[in-house]
């Protein structure tokens, strides 16, 4: 109940209250505290429907259903539209809101974090975050080992296990305009974006799943060519030619593949992998590598750690951020340490 519902029955004339005071400023303010506690005790659920081409829509009523058997308390919010997400989010937590479970992907988790950012009322760790996981590539997921079962995973949010880690805020252009964002696990530039972007659009047609990635994986290889781009990384300047670049916070994208294997989520620097200029053989002969994550061993592959990076041309280099097509370069990127609370699962050692 917000703050304004109280004030219409203070207004009326059988309130028992108005019998007692003259004033209505301490029950505004006592009502409005009741609904802050309320708004800190309750949950809310964001629900991508779309999300794993429709699975998350087709799947809701049995995930609501056990949330409500252990007993978690919440409000149920479904997005409609790109970056819904963020706008429930920031006004969730402007109203008082500090407990959100995302249901989607890796997209919806992204468009969540870009609200929690927005939000100017509290701090953006005071903000619990959980997940059910529904998407197409669930990424973040598996770096916190959230469980793939949903009753398992609403056990997961239940017990409330967290863990804070980094975020990174990319600045980028899109249409001659500067944008930012921000995200919680890889930001992929080069090749990895332009499958992306493809992926992307099959998936707005309604085509999705692994073999739509691995068919906009070898279509993309046919006519792409390295791009050339002046990277600082940490004050150190290099050019190369790049082929394949990903700064992480977390180990996986793509569905999977273990890119950035040397990343840890909150030690405050961003990992980075970089593939330079690589035949399309190559590429092919690799891509077991690129999931067990012995592809930084490659001749090819440099790897960094660094608290900033930028990237400038030449050439138009694509950037995508767990797994949302954004833009192109020039690229600005600025680490967060320790500033997002998520529920994780079970880690092991």
């Amino acid at each position: 109940m917000h703050a304004s519902g109280w004030r219409l029955i203070k207004d009326k004339t059988n309130d028992p209250f108005s019998q007692k005071t003259q004033s209505t400023g301490f029950y505004v303010f006592l009502c409005i505290g009741c609904c802050t506690i309320m708004n800190r005790t309750n949950w809310i659920t964001i629900v991508n429907c779309t999300a794993g081409g429709g699975k998350t829509g087709r799947d809701w009523p049995l995930i609501e259903s056990l949330l409500k058997k252990h007993g978690i308390r919440f409000e149920p919010y479904l997005t409609g539209r790109r970056l819904h997400a963020s706008i429930i989010a920031r006004n969730k937590i402007e109203e008082g809101y500090s407990k959100i479970i995302v249901v989607g992907g890796d997209g919806t988790m992204n468009e969540v974090i870009n609200g929690v950012f927005a939000q100017t009322r509290i701090h953006t760790t005071e903000v619990m975050l959980g997940m059910i996981s529904v998407g197409t590539g669930n990424d973040w997921a598996r770096m916190f080992n959230i469980p793939a079962d949903y009753e398992e995973a609403v056990v997961a949010i239940k017990k409330q296990k967290t863990f804070i880690q980094d975020a990174g805020m990319v600045r980028y252009l899109k249409n001659g305009k500067e944008w930012k964002r921000y995200f919680v696990n890889i930001a992929g530039m080069g090749f990895g974006a332009k499958v992306v972007e493809r992926v992307n659009r099959m998936r707005d047609r309604g085509r999705h799943g692994t073999m739509v990635y691995f068919y906009n994986i070898f279509s993309s290889l046919l006519g792409y060519r390295s791009t050339p781009a002046r990277i600082s990384i940490d004050g150190l300047t290099i050019d190369r030619k790049i082929f394949l670049m990903n700064v992480g916070i977390g180990k996986y994208n793509g569905g999977g593949m273990m890119q950035v294997p040397h990343a840890i989520a909150d030690d405050g620097l961003y990992s980075i992998t970089l593939i330079r200029k690589m035949g399309k053989l190559n590429v092919i002969a690799n891509l077991k590598r690129l999931y067990n994550g012995s592809i930084t061993e490659h001749s090819k592959v440099e790897t960094y750690t660094a608290r900033s990076v930028q990237i400038d041309g030449p050439g138009v280099l694509k950037i995508e951020t767990d797994g949302e097509s954004l833009g192109t370069g020039p690229l600005q990127f600025q680490i967060i340490p320790r500033s997002v609370r998520v529920i994780s699962g079970e880690m092991t050692a």
